[in-house]
């Protein structure tokens, strides 16, 4: 199969992506977290805040703020039990029960993973993997990597400045084995909620961020230590308590370019045993073929993307009310999201409630990244749209959030509940009871023109990055979100007039009041 196919079926054919008479092994499903075995470990601090409201002057941190920091971008929050009697998987497994994180992924496998690269007084400095699992950091490479993260990165990165630096990776086989080929798109999806929730926590701690989507792969995949077979680094973001993000640079002319392989040779090569608990780990060829198609040997052109996004609205628009910036505690917020199946109830939403609502979500999605660069005020490459029904002085309708007028542009008029219904296909989620449907838009081409193979993973990380702002906002005013990629992508394009526009739809994410579901819930925390 040729790549763009691949991308064509994870997109309007999902039932291509994985074989018709799939059979999920459980019993033989890997871990959620990697676990290292016989290397170094630093344990963390359990005893974490029960409030993040941020504010507080920015100091750099040590070895308890790194892992107060770690346990709220990543680490196990809660234990949840619960039997729904709809659920097939249920059937066959018993008890559900789930360790979940803040940040959202598909079927809770969470088939990501932290590293970070930490120079902190009270901790050699090295390279180290967050240990999920037992709250620790395990040791991988000890050393002053400063240079060669710079060059790794293009020279765009002033370590000097920073105190660290986190790696988001996929470990690939860690939802193929329940999705296949489809668990491609969703890793890009649950890399970028994680690194929106990493982002939220960052400003909480008072450490300035960035993220890198573009960088020397096989170069950074060696300082780790991993395999490209297995997993691969998708963004690195490094952090600073200096203001103003001073530690991201723009490379001077003239300046020295190396390749990924001249760049290994300066390192050793390691190999870290791991456990993954699973005995028959299958091929996924095409993930492969897919990360390699990714990967940057060089750094000497990258491209600016984010050119304006046509949108196809009639002449009416609805003014949204002028509303603060929502002040929240992040940790409460986190704790409390929900994202209800069948639990959704139908009530109205206020005209405040919606503008609060997209106003954060779109204002705390700003952030510096290596695409953007210097630029000011750079343009989106992903937006929001949204089909409400029951919202307070608002006609039901298709729409699109401008959000520099903070306006609703009317694109279709009705109440497109039935429609959205259908072209699902599971009824997991009754979208009768939910009253405002939103949908994630992005480049039809996934930005493969502009970037090769590698824009369609850095699309789906902004389209998950946007995801979690949108559901931490919703948790905020007391609302409920469930990402579904379980939807009719050509369906949605028709109801926001996208294709002439092109764009398509990336995911949709049902909001709205909902009732818990009957299940027992703890907080894992010390």
């Amino acid at each position: 199969m040729s790549l763009e196919a691949f991308l064509h079926n994870l997109q309007y054919d999902i039932d291509k992506t994985k074989p018709l008479d799939l059979v999920v092994d459980w019993e033989d499903g890997p871990l959620a977290y990697k676990l290292y075995r016989g290397l170094p470990v630093v344990p963390l601090s359990p005893e974490v805040p029960l409030t993040l409201e941020g504010g507080e002057t920015p100091v750099k941190p040590d070895l308890r703020l790194i892992g107060h920091f770690l346990w709220y971008v990543f680490g196990l929050t809660q234990l949840s039990q619960s039997v729904l009697a709809s659920n097939s998987m249920v059937q066959t497994m018993g008890l559900l029960q789930l360790y979940r994180r803040f940040a959202p992924s598909g079927g809770a496998l969470y088939p990501n993973e932290l590293y970070v690269y930490l120079k902190i007084e009270d901790l050699p400095a090295g390279v180290y993997h967050y240990d999920v699992a037992h709250h620790r950091l395990v040791l991988l490479r000890e050393g002053d990597f400063d240079s060669y993260l710079a060059r790794a990165l293009g020279n765009r990165y002033d370590a000097s400045a920073c105190f660290g630096a986190v790696f988001v990776s996929t470990m690939f086989w860690k939802n193929f084995f329940k999705y296949n080929n489809f668990s491609y798109r969703l890793q890009g999806l649950d890399a970028g909620a994680l690194i929106g929730q990493l982002l939220e926590v960052a400003k909480r701690f008072g450490f300035a961020s960035g993220v890198f989507f573009q960088f020397l792969d096989r170069a950074v995949n060696d300082l780790l230590g991993v395999s490209e077979q297995e997993e691969s680094v998708y963004a690195v973001i490094p952090l600073s308590v200096e203001p103003a993000i001073p530690g991201f640079a723009n490379r001077n002319e003239g300046e020295e370019i190396v390749s990924a392989t001249e760049l290994c040779r300066e390192l050793p090569t390691v190999q870290h045993n791991h456990y993954v608990r699973s005995w028959r780990v299958k091929e996924f060829p095409m993930l492969i073929k897919m990360n390699e198609a990714s990967l940057l040997e060089s750094l000497r052109s990258i491209p600016r993307i984010g050119e304006e996004m046509i949108v196809h609205c009639e002449d009416q628009a609805v003014a949204l009310p002028r509303v603060k910036r929502l002040l929240y505690d992040l940790a409460s917020v986190s704790r409390k999201r929900y994202s209800p199946d069948s639990d959704f109830m139908m009530s109205k939403v206020s005209q405040e409630q919606l503008a609060l609502l997209l106003q954060e979500a779109t204002a705390s999605f700003k952030y510096w990244n290596d695409l953007d660069g210097d630029r000011e005020n750079p343009v989106s490459r992903v937006s929001l749209y949204v089909c409400l029904y029951n919202v307070d002085g608002i006609p039901e309708g298709a729409y699109y959030y401008d959000s520099a007028a903070h306006a609703l542009r009317l694109i279709r008029h009705g109440d497109h509940r039935l429609q959205l219904q259908q072209g699902m296909p599971s009824d997991n989620v009754n979208l009768f009871q939910v009253p405002l449907c939103f949908h994630i838009a992005g480049d039809k081409d996934h930005l493969v023109t502009a970037m090769g193979y590698r824009g369609y993973r850095i699309q789906q990380m902004e389209a998950g990055m946007l995801v979690q702002r949108l559901l931490l906002a919703a948790s905020a005013i007391g609302l409920g979100g469930h990402p579904l990629l379980g939807f009719d992508a050509r369906l949605c394009d028709e109801i926001y007039k996208m294709t002439s526009g092109g764009l398509t739809s990336l995911i949709q994410i049902p909001v709205g009041p909902y009732r818990h579901s009957p299940r027992l819930t703890g907080g894992l925390h010390g």
